[in-house]
């Protein structure tokens, strides 16, 4: 029997049926974006609850997606009606304050807030969150830190808030990744082409093929660049069951750095799935774990059967990329590799590195 006082203020945002619909039928985000003259912002919006759906909007989704422009106008209503329901019920929990408190997109509101405006806020974070109240978010979110692996800077302190926000980003983007249902099996497969990848000089050329690799074995890979605050570099989380996201933030534009970040959270996604995604009890930090991971990326990078010629390349240019071509990797990551174990300076050989800027990232991620 169903509890209706726990689902009293449940609500699903309009942006769940479209991404059923759009998976049932194979249509991209791509595909739905070319109908809307914003293109890729349109559906964004409309998967994370945050665009309306008037008339015209309803009209494209009866043509793209099936249903008629009133069902998909009463889908905008009935959402509408539940949210209003949720903030309400909230308000008189006495739990307000609480989910104020909680980051959001846009410009923080600042000074007192008229009740129309903190209705609104509040509002705002349920909607951008997906949860009705407190207790849905600290059984989402609350645990966090538990629940995520990121890679993050030890120099730096990072701002929970933007890491957060960070996060809840990335989801929101694999929301609208199609996927194959997550395999470790099959992402380890592709390890190898994925490793080849590095080789491919551009972002515009290898993220494509890189993100399709990954969702052939499960895995929405996203590009989020991180607010500031946020020191991550990459994240990995089961969205769905079915689905996990490997979340990047090309946080040092640096090939070496990328690829190693890749590396790292596919270590952590086929070696810690069931610790990290399902008990939710190990944190980030934790050493084995990482250790584990890095080792993982060290030998993506070098294998080991490589290791004892590894040691043995003398500190130049054509001994490195000699030696990176023959086992199929860009010579950045092989000078990455020589500088972490203290064989050359850090300092030294950077210019074998491959480095971006946003301008050459951006076009990529979308």
């Amino acid at each position: 029997m169903i509890d209706e006082n726990a689902t009293a203020n449940w609500f699903s945002k309009p942006g769940d049926s479209i991404r059923v619909i759009m998976q049932q039928r194979n249509i991209s985000a791509h595909d739905l974006a070319e109908s809307f003259e914003d293109g890729l912002d349109a559906v964004r919006g409309l998967i994370d609850g945050s665009r309306q759906i008037d008339g015209p909007t309803a009209s494209t989704l009866s043509a793209m997606l099936g249903a008629t422009a009133k069902f998909w106008l009463k889908r905008q209503e009935n959402f509408d009606i539940a949210v209003d329901r949720a903030v309400s019920q909230v308000q008189e929990s006495g739990q307000e304050e609480l989910l104020l408190r909680l980051p959001a997109p846009g410009p923080k509101a600042r000074g007192k807030l008229s009740l129309e405006r903190r209705a609104a806020e509040l509002r705002r974070r349920l909607v951008f969150f997906n949860v009705p109240d407190a207790q849905s978010w600290a059984g989402r979110y609350g645990r966090l830190v538990g629940e995520t692996d990121y890679r993050t800077s030890k120099t730096y302190a990072s701002k929970e808030d933007a890491t957060l926000l960070w996060l809840r980003r990335g989801e929101l983007e694999a929301d609208m990744v199609q996927t194959r249902v997550w395999s470790a099996e099959n992402l380890l497969d592709r390890l190898r082409e994925i490793r080849k990848l590095s080789m491919i000089r551009h972002p515009q050329l290898f993220l494509p093929k890189l993100k399709t690799l990954c969702a052939e074995a499960g895995v929405a890979l996203v590009v989020v660049k991180a607010p500031d605050g946020c020191r991550a570099s990459g994240a990995i989380r089961m969205v769905d069951p079915d689905k996990a996201m490997l979340l990047l933030s090309f946080r040092y534009k640096r090939d070496d750095q990328f690829w190693f970040t890749v590396f790292h959270e596919i270590g952590h996604l086929v070696l810690h799935k069931a610790n990290t995604f399902v008990d939710g009890d190990a944190l980030p930090g934790d050493a084995d774990r990482e250790s584990e991971a890095n080792e993982f990326a060290a030998e993506c990078v070098i294998p080991p059967l490589r290791e004892s010629e590894f040691q043995r390349i003398k500190p130049e240019r054509d001994d490195i990329v000699r030696f990176s071509v023959s086992i199929g990797v860009a010579p950045g990551l092989t000078v990455g590799q020589m500088q972490h174990r203290g064989m050359v300076e850090p300092n030294k050989l950077n210019y074998l590195k491959r480095t971006w800027d946003w301008s050459q990232i951006n076009p990529a991620t979308v």
